[in-house]
């Protein structure tokens, strides 16, 4: 067996083959009050890792639970690695580079869980996929089936932007709005698998979706010269991102490529903070998420246990943003850097600029940071609104131009 499960509360190990979501023995004292337990970990076994260690470059394949198949049918990766130099001047902070997951074939960092989710499925002869998603996760993997030819069944909230949604139209999925939230349309996608069969996807349910995620750290490590950042800034909603970024680097650890993690930092909204909360306090509870960011808006993380217990075992730290710092640094990212990210992307670079005298502080000045950009800004233009304008017409005369005096 390339792998096992291990309970990321209890420590309890099972050795399957099987398709299994959560922990049997944490999980059955879940309510919905707290942020759940059980959520299992997959460990690589020894030979994988060692295999993996001989080579002279190592791929996010090397170090993937299933053996992948139809990787030139829907790549994922290798993603831009960005230096923008104008931002790097008004931080101080030099080496800091931009991972443009917005550049996947979707638009989003959610291509990596949604395509290893694929290929359980097809390790285990099913057809269908069904997940929950504010758009992001449901449109990759929307797209990932109709490369691959799998059947995509998709719930909603119905206020998630529309653009997202037709994504997912167009790829062919069978996409169901939920008049409620994304917590609602998480719980009915569950159901769903358990009353008509096939595999949830459903972040951190499925623990392959961290799996998959941990891919741009395997990334990280070769673009950066085969050695892990000083920091990563992570946009965190359920969690599952960070938990997925800890993995990989855990994984690189395990294999004896680096000696020690980057410290991970939990980006959040002050308005969707479960995560950060339950990392200052130890109460793992939900809030009332309304931030802006909807891709990161989540009251009662699915992975939130995993996400703190990992914050800490990297030696990281939380940021806390207000939504308004958000939509400026979405502006940032695209005047001065070219860079044009949906909200909740924004919301790491906002982190960042909050924390940069921290960094020095802590780092210094010529720290190595990464940070994540997870989603292109075409998918969610609505964000613009009353922060630009397009300009009006003019007639097609010289005189014309001159009048405007930019």
């Amino acid at each position: 067996m390339r792998f096992k499960y291990v309970c990321s509360d209890c420590g309890a190990v099972y050795e399957t083959d099987e398709i299994m979501y959560l922990c049997p023995k944490c999980s059955k004292d879940n309510d919905g009050k707290t942020f759940s337990k059980g959520n299992l970990i997959v460990e690589l076994s020894d030979e994988v890792l060692r295999k993996a260690k001989e080579k002279e470059h190592v791929r996010a394949e090397d170090f993937y639970p299933y053996e992948t198949k139809d990787e030139d049918a829907y790549p994922v990766g290798i993603t831009p690695l960005v230096k923008a130099r104008r931002l790097n001047e008004r931080s101080g902070l030099k080496n800091t580079f931009y991972k443009m997951d917005s550049q996947l074939i979707s638009g989003s960092f959610k291509d990596r869980a949604s395509y290893l989710v694929a290929q359980q499925a097809k390790a285990h002869g099913e057809k269908r996929i069904a997940l929950a998603s504010t758009g992001n996760a449901g449109a990759a993997m929307s797209a990932v089936g109709a490369a691959l030819g799998l059947d995509i069944v998709l719930f909603v909230p119905e206020s998630a932007p529309i653009n997202k949604l037709m994504q997912s139209v167009l790829y062919g999925a069978h996409v169901i709005p939920v008049k409620g939230s994304y917590d609602d349309a998480f719980a009915l996608s569950i159901e769903y698998t358990k009353t008509f069969g096939g595999i949830n996807r459903n972040t951190a349910y499925n623990p392959m979706t961290i799996e998959g995620k941990k891919s741009i750290s395997i990334e990280l490590f070769e673009q950066m010269g085969r050695k892990a950042p000083d920091a990563v800034y992570v946009p965190v909603g359920d969690g599952c991102i960070i938990a997925g970024v800890a993995k990989g680097f855990i994984d690189l650890k395990r294999a004896g490529l680096i000696d020690t993690l980057p410290h991970l930092i939990c980006s959040q909204s002050v308005k969707s903070n479960a995560i950060s909360k339950a990392f200052k306090d130890g109460k793992f509870l939900p809030v009332k998420a309304t931030t802006r960011a909807d891709s990161i808006s989540v009251g009662l993380p699915a992975n939130g246990r995993m996400a703190v217990r990992y914050i800490k075992e990297s030696e990281g730290w939380c940021v806390e943003v207000e939504d308004e710092d958000i939509l400026n640094a979405q502006l940032e990212l695209a005047h001065d850097a070219g860079l044009l990210v949906e909200p909740a992307a924004a919301c790491a670079y906002a982190a960042y600029k909050k924390d940069a005298d921290n960094i020095r502080r802590k780092l210094g000045k010529d720290a190595s940071i990464v940070v994540l950009l997870t989603g292109t800004g075409f998918k969610d233009m609505a964000a613009f609104d009353g922060k630009v304008r397009l300009p009006e017409a003019i007639d097609p005369t010289l005189e014309a131009v001159r009048e405007i005096h930019f």
